[in-house]
């Protein structure tokens, strides 16, 4: 016991000290965030992670603190975002190089961030006393740097710490706060069990274990608490994955094959609902509907409705016309959602005049998109309200929230093309999985090439198919009705602690 903490104290010494050392030892635990995550799912790591960048931080100046949280954001998102190079490379035809370049840039400046929070809580925050302070502090700074990145620049709302515990028993905690509320009580965690200080003495170490076991067994008793409860009886559905090339999407040439596969897939079903992929039909709404009705009319004769992904086009009061990605519930009564929440460069490409035509990634195909209104009604269908969220919407947890709450079912298109063989796919369906259990509502997942599924109320995996093969998946969805805490008071109970915490810090370290 005395050796491992002699080891401990050493290693907290080089965490601590400004250099090299701790700076690569920051980047090293930056990488063990993204293993805590899908398709690892070693949650401990994250603990140590957050662990690590909270210790190395203990001693440093602003400046310093400054590039050591650079270097664990580094760690982070080039690990954890690997698969923006496979999207600007693969599917956007970028050289190498300069896919490599785009995507060292987007990691260099979304590191930014938990930069700046290491220089904030170095220079302003950190507590010069207070153990219990320091660890509630630093968490609710984790928390306030992962809420700016939801809405800064439309936000990157990717790899939040909350997300390594869909499976562990904090995940009893999200229905009430959401995945903050997660990455919060996982980052408290992390720092306590970090401090050798509460652990040496026992009338320290004692209030901090009674703590930690409420957290975390709070944490198990809510995950049987049922928040909603059923409406109705449960829906069948058969989600088409197609697995159409990207390559081939839009390409001309292939619309007919393509158009063909859905139907003659479709054909082959029988369920109340039939779901297509974001953008399955390859042509704006207004030459695709006589397709898109003439399908959903035959389907309505087995009993079915068909909900589709496509591209809608409309003109406005003065002439202009629009494209939007959108969702439409097919039939005698169509009605349809404008994709709100847009990926720069594959759906609007910023400073359009300056980089139209520059490279081919700024030219993609179907990358002009509009913006849909922030306020629309859910969908309806089967005489349900599903909650639509398209592709990159599913990971804002606000927006998601605000959708479920007006809707009995959440249903989510995508087309995952995008991320290839990566672990994108993977990570995407984990948070598609936490919106299931913040809302406590089912989710309906549908994609072009994986990963296509369906996920209960508390989160789990009812059914799901391989990716990259064409198939269709059968299952049934449970529509549920209520209020989980979280849909009805969002993130205001707990950005007010956040604020509050960090003012008593602010207090604290200028007192002293």
């Amino acid at each position: 016991m005395r050796v491992a903490m002699l080891l401990l104290d050493k290693l907290l010494v080089t965490l601590r000290a400004p250099g090299w050392r701790g700076d690569l030892l920051a980047l090293l635990a930056g990488v063990l965030t993204t293993l805590s995550f899908t398709p690892f799912d070693i949650w401990p790591l994250g603990l140590l992670s957050a662990a690590l960048l909270y210790q190395g931080l203990h001693e440093l100046t602003g400046r310093q603190a400054l590039w050591r949280g650079w270097c664990w954001g580094l760690g982070l998102f080039l690990s954890g975002i690997s698969w923006v190079y496979v999207s600007i490379h693969v599917h956007g035809y970028a050289p190498p190089a300069l896919a490599a370049l785009l995507t060292g840039g987007l990691v260099a400046g979304l590191a930014l961030i938990p930069a700046t929070a290491a220089w904030l809580w170095a220079r302003w925050l950190r507590p010069e006393k207070g153990l219990w302070l320091a660890a509630t502090g630093f968490a609710a700074l984790w928390v306030a740097q992962e809420f700016f990145r939801s809405w800064f620049l439309t936000g990157f709302p990717w790899l939040y710490q909350g997300y390594a515990h869909t499976d562990t028993w904090l995940a009893g905690w999200a229905p009430l706060g959401g995945v903050w509320l997660l990455s919060f009580l996982s980052v408290f965690t992390a720092c306590l069990l970090s401090e050798g200080r509460f652990w040496r003495k026992p009338r320290q170490g004692l209030p901090a274990a009674v703590l930690l076991i409420a957290i975390w067994g709070g944490g198990a008793l809510l995950t049987q608490v049922q928040w909603t409860r059923p409406a109705g009886t449960p829906l069948s559905v058969a989600l088409i994955q197609a697995d159409i090339e990207q390559s081939r999407k839009w390409d001309p040439a292939h619309i007919d094959y393509t158009l063909a596969t859905y139907r003659d897939m479709s054909y082959a079903q029988r369920a109340d609902l039939i779901i297509w992929p974001e953008t399955a039909v390859p042509v704006l709404s207004s030459s695709a509907m006589p397709f898109v009705q003439g399908m959903a009319a035959n389907l309505a004769q087995q009993g079915s409705t068909l909900i589709t992904g496509i591209p809608v086009d409309e003109t406005d009061a003065h002439g202009e016309r629009r494209i939007y990605n959108g969702i439409m519930v097919a039939g005698e009564q169509p009605n349809h959602y404008l994709k709100h929440k847009l990926v720069p460069f594959g759906e609007y490409v910023p400073l359009e005049d300056v980089l139209r035509g520059l490279i081919a990634f700024f030219d993609l195909p179907m990358s002009n998109f509009s913006r849909g209104p922030q306020q629309q009604a859910p969908l309806e269908a089967a005489g349900h309200r599903l909650a639509p969220m398209i592709c990159y919407e599913t990971v804002y947890p606000d927006f998601a929230a605000r959708l479920a709450a007006q809707s009995e079912l959440l249903i989510s298109i995508s087309n995952d093309s995008w991320f290839g063989e990566s672990i994108g796919p993977l990570q995407h369906l984990q948070m598609a999985r936490m919106r299931a259990i913040e809302s406590g509502r089912w989710m309906i997942r549908g994609t072009n090439n994986g990963v296509t599924a369906l996920i209960d109320h508390r989160g789990d995996i009812t059914a799901r198919i391989p990716q990259f093969t064409q198939a269709a998946l059968h299952g049934y969805v449970q529509p549920r009705e209520g209020l989980t805490p979280w849909l009805r008071w969002g993130s205001w109970p707990l950005g007010t602690l956040v604020v509050a915490a960090l003012l008593v810090c602010m207090l604290a370290r200028r007192k002293h």
